[in-house]
């Protein structure tokens, strides 16, 4: 909060004092100009939201112009890390990524959107990367989902993941294999394969990418080379989608 003013100070200074060097005044012009500005800032408050949008625009273009070095810096491994699950067309040309974890609320309410944008846009390839981030339960299910993906496939992977995301119960040792069971998989199998190296490999990876490109987060997408960081509306995603599309053609 204390930098957000400070900024914020500046952006008032500069537009007050462009034609002058702060540096240059002596003690008692500072005095008086500082005063000056306080009561210019009292007769004139409306200047001040005007200033707090023009820094608010300033540090949206900063973290815009960071997010696409960061999307370019490590784009094989969002995209190609060859171990996440890839939904819809894996030849598709628009390209997103989800990080997501089962215990995020909104990211289960993003999940039938997803689903509805995929299917209203077959040239979608998206990569699902498992991000669990909020507690025990999450670790759990992330576990759980990719060690039905290492032992029995992707179509597997897909049916244990979509329950998942719509379960809104407790995600534990106990409720998992029952899950698992419930969908015909091999829950003992899944259970056994949950703490293995690689799975744990596959988890620490996704969260040294989250942690590299920022992502404190769950959903958080990466759609071409634009990052989104929380729930987004379908329309919204729909839009980034068509834009995306348009900057490729």
């Amino acid at each position: 909060m204390r930098s957000f003013f400070l900024s914020l100070f500046m952006v008032l200074f500069t537009g007050l004092a462009s034609a002058q060097s702060f540096t240059d005044m002596t003690d008692a012009e500072a005095d008086a100009f500082g005063a000056a500005v306080r009561a210019y800032l009292l007769d004139n408050p409306e200047v001040i939201m005007e200033a707090v949008a023009v820094l608010e625009q300033r540090q949206q273009q900063e973290a815009a112009g960071n997010d696409l070095e960061l999307v370019a810096q490590y784009y094989d491994q969002l995209f190609n890390d060859g171990y996440s699950h890839v939904a819809g067309n894996p030849d598709g040309t628009i390209e997103i990524v989800e990080f997501s974890d089962y215990k995020c609320g909104y990211c289960k309410r993003a999940y039938p959107e997803l689903l509805a944008l995929i299917e209203n846009n077959p040239d979608i390839r998206m990569v699902v990367k498992e991000y669990p981030i909020l507690g025990a339960e999450s670790v759990l299910a992330a576990r759980a989902a990719i060690a039905v993906m290492v032992n029995e496939g992707d179509e597997a992977y897909n049916l244990f993941h979509d329950t998942l995301m719509r379960e809104n119960g407790p995600l534990t040792e106990l409720s998992l294999p029952l899950i698992a069971e419930g969908l015909g998989l091999d829950s003992a199998k899944m259970v056994e394969t949950m703490n293995s190296t690689l799975v744990t490999q596959m988890i620490q990876s996704n969260r040294a990418l989250g942690q590299q490109m920022q992502i404190s987060g769950t959903p958080t997408y990466v759609i071409g080379a634009n990052m989104l960081r929380g729930y987004v509306p379908l329309a919204g995603m729909q839009q980034i989608v068509d834009e995306a599309r348009e900057a490729i053609n």
